[in-house]
């Protein structure tokens, strides 16, 4: 089939290679504009733009999936189906219109669980033990078009979620290239999507990500390893801004005070709700990722010291 992917990130970029290496031709891409990084704002490509251009193929990146331009240059590229992996715009029904086999999303959830933009975090926050990848016909809704195909996947007890969507990048992409060689082949039949199980997954905000340490020590745990890497989960020491690494749970110790920290030559322990965590890796602003107990020593914290 004659293709035009959608995608932007490392994730999509998977899916991207995935589709090169396959019997479908990959006709154009389509991803986010270049982006303003770092210190000094340069530009940056895409992960899916950097594929697409080591692959010579034509990269479409309008500002707005919308604009008229965009709708007829997709038109005039004819394809016959748009797999589509983390674009990051929403599409218009005119677009949505164009490839006569439709839109075929890959998402990371079993849908209906977890529409929206965050669906690995959410599922590590909220402990569920398994979740996979989805193959669906986008609609104008939320993630609530007819679902192709599915693959489960066990979510780790250690998994952040940039473990977690590292492996289903790489399983989802053989789910996708699959879901499109049997829509091309016509013995695939979308299914609606079921009514029961709703649940939404919006994206993980930097204030989302502060560490709540008055819970329970298992919501703290899951919450860090939800915001790993990004954005990041973070706590305040003497009011400056701290990011923290998945902690260990220290059943085996005696409680603490929520917040609390408790320095030994080998660990840093934090108090909670329930039963102490162990930190790991720490990252004070400007500064590299380092282990806890460097980090303590560094510092040299009094026994007072709490994090807030």
């Amino acid at each position: 089939m004659r293709l035009v992917f959608a995608g932007t990130p490392d994730v999509a970029a998977v899916s991207l290679r995935a589709l090169l290496g396959s019997r479908h031709e990959v006709v154009a891409v389509l991803t986010r504009p270049d982006s303003e990084k770092g210190r000094g704002r340069n530009l940056v490509r895409s992960a899916v733009a950097e594929v697409a251009l080591e692959h010579q193929l034509p990269l479409l990146q309008p500002e707005s999936a919308r604009a008229p331009e965009f709708i007829s240059e997709l038109g005039e590229l004819a394809p016959e189906c748009c797999p589509v992996v983390a674009y990051g715009n929403l599409l218009p029904a005119a677009a949505l219109a164009v490839p006569a086999l439709g839109w075929v999303n890959l998402h990371f959830s079993l849908l209906p669980a977890w529409r929206g933009a965050a669906p690995v975090q959410s599922a590590i926050r909220h402990g569920d033990d398994i979740t996979g990848a989805t193959t669906f016909l986008l609609d104008e809704g939320m993630d609530t078009g007819p679902i192709l195909g599915t693959m489960s996947e066990r979510i780790n007890p250690t998994d952040t979620a940039g473990d977690l969507l590292d492996r289903l990048a790489r399983s989802g992409a053989g789910l996708l290239v699959s879901t499109l060689d049997a829509l091309e082949e016509g013995t695939l039949m979308p299914q609606p999507q079921v009514s029961e199980g709703v649940s939404y997954a919006p994206k993980i905000s930097v204030d989302d990500a502060r560490v709540p340490w008055g819970e329970p020590a298992i919501a703290i745990d899951r919450l860090i390893r939800a915001c790993t890497p990004a954005p990041g989960a973070w706590t305040t020491l003497g009011g400056e801004r701290v990011k923290v690494g998945p902690v260990q749970l220290r059943d085996d110790l005696d409680t603490l005070s929520a917040g609390v920290i408790k320095v030994s030559k080998s660990s840093v322990i934090v108090g909670t709700a329930t039963t102490p965590v162990e930190l790991g890796l720490v990252q004070a602003v400007g500064k590299r990722p380092m282990p806890a107990a460097d980090w303590a020593r560094g510092l040299r914290l009094s026994s007072e010291a709490v994090f807030v």
